[in-house]
């Protein structure tokens, strides 16, 4: 039987709440740990993320995932973007933050007590979310395998450069585009400048050099977005980074919002499969 905690709101990092769902076979026995981070415009219930969630559960893996507390999701509406000042003013620090709060809340959950192995945590991340959990895998002693989806391998070298980065420091405000929700989505300087304050921390290629744990890629070979040369710069810092690619997969694996499927796109299934693979292995 499949239990679910759905929209557990715990304190997030920088004064905004943090909602948290977690997957799992109720049967009293010890399982591992995975806890998935969702990317840029993502949010925990995007596309086939609670399917995925259910399959994972399954097969004796404890899903957890989250809402980054300043994604511009709303405790109450945390499938649409209904507080945009929170995104403008969300930056990678805050969720790394964020990632070690959730960590702290599965160890303490009274509801999974009894039904997950703490020496058995995993993250778990697509896009920017992959990025994120590679890097907190070196600041967190309680991870042990990394699993990164169509991941960035450098978060610096995203930022636009010159003329771009003189307007967007006059106006103190740029926009992103969200053509999915048709939204114009602010993101304020405060991003720039934070990503320049801790640019050691939000070092990837550092992070990836220093792991020490598994940790496995899995790229489309047709993604636009973050091209396969990004996920083949990270396995080439690491010998415990496997790389797995997908030919012909895109940015998302075939996944899209919303989703109605009764099952996985072919490549979804593959990224699945290999991902399950990999964390009973």
């Amino acid at each position: 039987m499949i239990q679910k905690l759905n929209n557990i709101i715990i304190e997030g990092s920088a004064g905004k709440p943090i909602l948290i769902d977690a997957n799992f076979k109720a049967n009293t026995q010890a399982k591992q740990v995975v806890v998935f981070c969702h990317g840029f415009k993502g949010f925990k219930d995007w596309g086939p993320f609670n399917k995925i969630a259910t399959h994972f559960a399954d097969r004796d893996i404890v899903f957890v995932k989250f809402n980054f507390s300043f994604n511009g999701t709303t405790t109450k509406d945390p499938n649409n973007f209904g507080d945009l000042k929170a995104f403008g003013n969300n930056n990678f620090c805050k969720e790394l933050d964020d990632l070690s709060l959730v960590l702290d809340w599965i160890e303490n959950c009274q509801e999974l007590k009894g039904e997950i192995d703490t020496s058995k945590i995993s993250l778990f991340g697509h896009s920017r979310g992959g990025s994120i959990a590679m890097l907190k895998s070196v600041e967190d002693s309680r991870v042990k395998k990394v699993v990164s989806w169509a991941s960035p391998s450098n978060f610096l070298d995203r930022l636009p450069k010159k003329e771009k980065l003189a307007k967007w420091e006059e106006l103190g405000i740029a926009y992103i585009y969200n053509g999915r929700t048709k939204q114009n989505m602010p993101m304020y300087f405060q991003f720039y400048e934070n990503c320049v304050k801790f640019a050691e921390r939000l070092n990837i290629q550092n992070a990836v050099s220093k792991m020490s744990i598994p940790h496995l890629l899995v790229h489309g070979s047709d993604d636009p977005t973050v091209l396969l040369s990004e996920a083949v710069n990270i396995k080439s810092w690491n010998t415990n980074t496997h790389l797995h690619v997908i030919d012909g997969a895109n940015h998302v694996l075939g996944g899209f919002h919303p989703y109605d499927l009764e099952k996985f796109p072919k490549d979804l299934q593959e990224a699945i499969d290999v991902t399950i693979k990999f964390l009973k292995g």
